[in-house]
C-alpha cells in the first residue's frame, strides 16, 4: 500500500524554515512622551527631597555665644586694612595674662604649690639614714644570735654586730657577757645595706679609743710599762691597750740576748705613733732619756761637754742625754765660724730653753747669758764664770714663758 509523502516533505520543509525577526517600530512622538515622563518623575523626586530637607532642618536657637559670634563678624567687616601691621605685631608679642581682666580665679590646694622649709627639713631628717661610717652611736642589744648581736641604734633597722667585732680577743662567754637590753657604745664600720641595716663594732671603737689614748700619751712624753709577749728577728712585741707594739733591738738597753725579755715587763717611751698605718714603735732607751728630762726645768743652768760640732750648732752631753745648742741661740753677735766659740771636748755652761718630751729633745741657749751683743766671742771666760748669777736674772723670762703656755 503506497504512502503519500507529500505531507512529510512539507513538514520537513517547515521545520527547517526560520521564523522572521520582529522589528519594534517606535515613533518619535512616543520617545518624546517617554522622556518627558522621565523628566517629570526626576523633577518630582528632587522636589520631594527638598521638601524633606526643609522638614528636617533643625531650628536655630540664638543664644549669647551666637550673638557674640555675630558681633565679631560685624567687627571683622569693619576691620581696617591699615591696622594690619600693628595687629601682626600684637600677635607676635607674648601673651600677658596679667593685663587681661579675668573675672574668675583658679582654686588650688596650699600643699601643691606653697613651700614650707621647716617641714621640708623635718622630712629630710626623718628619712636621713642613721649611722655613717666612723660614727659612734649608743645602742641597746635587742637580739642575740649565734653569729652576732642586733643592736637598736635608733634607725629604721637595727645594727648588726658580728661576733668577732664584739670585743678584743676571743669571747668565750658570749651570751653571758651580752644580754637583752645591754647598753653599749659602738662604731659604725659599714654603712646601711638595701634593708637599711648598718654593721657596727665594739672592737673597732675600743681600738680607736686606744689610738687616741697612746697618741696623747706620746705627745705628753709619758712612760708606760709593757709586758713582752713575743719576739722576732727585729725585736720584741707587746700589747698596749689592745694595740700591737714593737720594740726594735736597737732601742733596748741590752739587745744581745733580747729573747730573754719575753714574759718580763719593761718601761718604754713612745717612739712612733701612727694610727693610719697602725704603726706603734716603742723605745727603752728613750724612756731612760725621758726620765732624765723630767727632772729638768726651763731656765735651768746645766754644764756639759761638747760632743760634736755641726754646721747648725753643738751637741752637748748632759749625762745620758744630749742637748742641742743651735747657732741661733749661741750669741747675739755675728760669728764667722762656730769653732771660734766652742770646740769638741770643751766643758761649757748653758741655759735649758726647750724641753720636748715627745721627741726627747733638749734645747740650750748661751746668748741669754750675755750682757752685750757678742760678749761670748770677746770674753767667753767671763761669761762662763758669771753664768750662775746671770742665769738668775733670766729665770723670770722662763717663768713668764711657762705661764703663757
Amino acid at each position: 500500500m503506497g504512502v503519500n509523502n507529500k505531507n512529510a516533505q512539507d513538514n520537513i520543509h517547515l521545520k527547517g524554515k526560520k521564523k522572521p525577526l520582529q522589528v519594534l517600530h517606535i515613533s518619535k512622538k512616543d520617545t518624546q512622551k517617554k522622556s518627558e515622563h522621565i523628566n517629570n518623575e526626576q523633577t518630582n523626586s528632587q522636589e520631594e527631597i527638598k521638601d524633606e530637607n526643609i522638614a528636617i532642618k533643625p531650628q536655630i536657637i540664638e543664644n549669647d555665644s551666637v550673638k557674640e559670634v555675630d558681633d565679631s563678624n560685624e567687627n571683622i567687616k569693619d576691620f581696617d586694612v591699615s591696622k594690619q601691621d600693628s595687629t601682626k605685631h600684637d600677635l607676635n608679642r607674648p601673651l600677658n595674662f596679667s593685663e587681661q581682666n579675668t573675672d574668675f580665679q583658679l582654686e588650688r590646694a596650699v600643699d601643691e604649690f606653697d613651700f614650707d622649709e621647716s617641714a621640708f627639713l623635718e622630712a629630710l631628717n626623718a628619712n636621713e639614714p642613721i649611722g655613717a661610717t666612723g660614727e659612734t652611736i649608743s645602742g641597746k642589744v635587742i637580739a642575740i644570735e649565734s653569729d652576732g648581736l642586733y643592736v637598736d641604734i635608733g634607725g629604721k633597722a637595727p645594727g648588726f654586730m658580728p661576733k668577732n667585732e664584739c670585743g678584743l680577743g676571743v669571747i668565750t662567754n658570749f651570751k653571758e657577757k651580752f644580754s637583752i637590753g645591754f647598753e653599749m657604745e659602738v662604731l659604725v664600720i659599714k654603712e646601711q645595706n638595701a634593708d637599711g641595716m648598718v654593721t657596727v663594732s665594739a672592737r673597732a671603737l675600743i681600738l680607736r679609743q686606744s689610738w687616741e689614748k697612746v697618741s696623747s700619751a706620746a705627745k705628753n712624753g709619758e712612760l708606760i710599762n709593757v709586758l713582752i709577749n713575743g719576739f722576732n728577728r727585729g725585736g720584741l712585741t707587746c700589747d698596749v691597750d689592745g694595740l700591737r707594739g714593737f720594740i726594735p733591738r736597737s732601742q733596748l738597753e741590752d739587745g744581745q740576748d733580747y729573747q730573754s725579755f719575753v714574759g718580763k715587763t719593761l718601761k718604754v717611751a713612745f717612739l712612733e705613733v701612727n694610727p693610719e698605718s697602725r704603726k706603734l714603735v716603742l723605745s727603752e732607751k728613750k724612756a731612760s732619756l725621758v726620765s732624765k728630762l723630767t727632772s729638768l726645768e726651763l731656765g735651768q743652768l746645766i754644764e756639759g761637754e761638747v760632743l760634736a760640732v755641726k754646721p747648725y750648732g753643738f751637741f752637748i752631753d748632759l749625762g745620758g742625754a744630749s742637748g742641742l745648742l743651735h747657732q741661733s741661740s749661741l750669741t747675739n753677735g755675728s760669728i764667722r765660724s762656730l769653732r771660734e766659740v766652742f770646740r769638741e771636748g770643751e766643758m761649757i755652761k748653758a741655759l735649758i730653753s726647750e724641753i720636748d718630751l715627745e721627741k726627747g729633745r733638749i734645747g740650750l741657749n748661751t746668748a741669754l747669758l750675755e750682757n752685750s751683743a757678742g760678749e761670748l766671742i770677746i770674753d767667753k771666760q767671763k761669761v762662763m764664770q758669771e753664768a750662775v748669777e746671770r742665769a738668775l736674772k733670766t729665770k723670770a723670762l722662763f717663768d713668764k714663758k711657762e705661764q703663757d703656755k
